[in-house]
């Protein structure tokens, strides 16, 4: 879907990342048996029932894309597709109703229609949050699953979601980011999961995020996937269904492998990251839709840290950003046209 705008782009809002919302949203409910036409709405508080399935079960998922503005003053989500996809498959693994393809992109371009003028100029962005929740009124429903639903898309313009500097991650080898069966699932659960370990790092290490590794395998970081880089080889750990398949990460892969380099998805322990970033021109990135693509320049493993990278040096993970930014902004031609 393409909007249009003729009225000059706003500038990225300098509140945080998220908190600033457009005046409408798009939201199409199921009844039982059909979900209703999508519809626009102003973006207002709505009554829930407090014993809604949702708020006692956890029935309730979400997606997180972003619509860009391009030279020609249109505004187009990247990959919607995918994220379509996804939406869809957390519906299903939490026994939700799953709404058809066509709804959620409809409901994704209506949004983006009606907020196409608040949508900043790079490295600005539309972030769109597709939601989905149980509505059954029942606290005695925990051994079933909710038979109607509400989807609703939301829209805020953001800027840069981690800072400009390189990060600080804190390995973490016990706690597991999530439940394995459920780490393909994008629900709150599993990021309430992560809290605890988060604030336990920032508190003892001042550090940005929190790289999940049970067993010392490597999985992700509360939010967001993980690259290897150095030269013309990107390393990352293979899909399972302990962690989240991220649009972007799929969207690097391939772009690195359009560049010529050598892609390599396999297991990945602990000791393989510090092997890796123990030559001088090795980087370690973080990787989602709000992120993009961010560079870790200290690595802590069992409470030492490990630097990352050499400062000053041309950076792979720019190049990656870059290159990807460049597709998503129309400045460069996209395979996923």
């Amino acid at each position: 879907m393409t909007a249009r705008t003729a009225t000059p782009p706003p500038s990225a809002p300098a509140a945080p990342f998220g908190t600033v919302f457009a005046p409408t949203m798009a939201v199409a409910r199921f009844d039982g048996v059909a979900w209703s036409a999508p519809e626009v709405v102003p973006l207002e508080a709505f009554g829930v029932h407090p014993g809604m399935h949702a708020l006692h079960y956890g029935s309730s998922c979400f997606e997180g894309l972003k619509a860009h503005r391009w030279p020609d003053g249109s505004v187009r989500p990247f990959r919607a597709d995918a994220h379509v996809a996804r939406l869809r498959q957390s519906a299903a693994r939490l026994v939700l109703p799953v709404p058809p393809s066509g709804l959620v992109a409809s409901l994704i371009d209506l949004t983006v229609e009606a907020a196409a003028a608040l949508t900043p100029a790079p490295p600005g962005a539309l972030y769109l949050r597709p939601t989905l929740l149980g509505t059954d009124v029942s606290i005695g429903a925990a051994a079933a699953p909710s038979t109607t639903a509400i989807l609703y898309v939301l829209a805020c313009p953001v800027g840069e979601y981690l800072p400009s500097r390189p990060l600080t991650v804190v390995v973490e080898c016990d706690t597991p980011r999530t439940t394995p069966q459920f780490g393909v699932v994008k629900t709150g659960a599993n990021y309430a999961m992560a809290l605890g370990p988060i604030e336990a790092a920032r508190a003892r290490f001042d550090a940005d995020q929190v790289l999940f590794a049970p067993g010392r395998v490597v999985q992700e970081t509360g939010a967001s996937n993980v690259l290897l880089l150095d030269g013309e080889r990107l390393l990352t750990p293979a899909l399972t269904d302990a962690y989240l398949h991220g649009v972007t990460r799929d969207s690097l892969l391939r772009l690195a492998a359009s560049l010529g380099w050598e892609v390599a998805e396999r297991e990945v322990t602990v000791e393989d990251c510090l092997a890796w970033i123990a030559s001088p021109s090795a980087e370690l990135a973080l990787t989602g839709t709000a992120a993009v693509v961010a560079s870790v320049g200290t690595l802590i493993v069992d409470g030492q840290p490990h630097r990352v990278g050499t400062p000053g040096t041309t950076s792979r993970t720019d190049q990656l950003r870059q290159a990807l930014i460049d597709i998503q902004t129309g400045r460069a031609p996209s395979p996923w046209r």
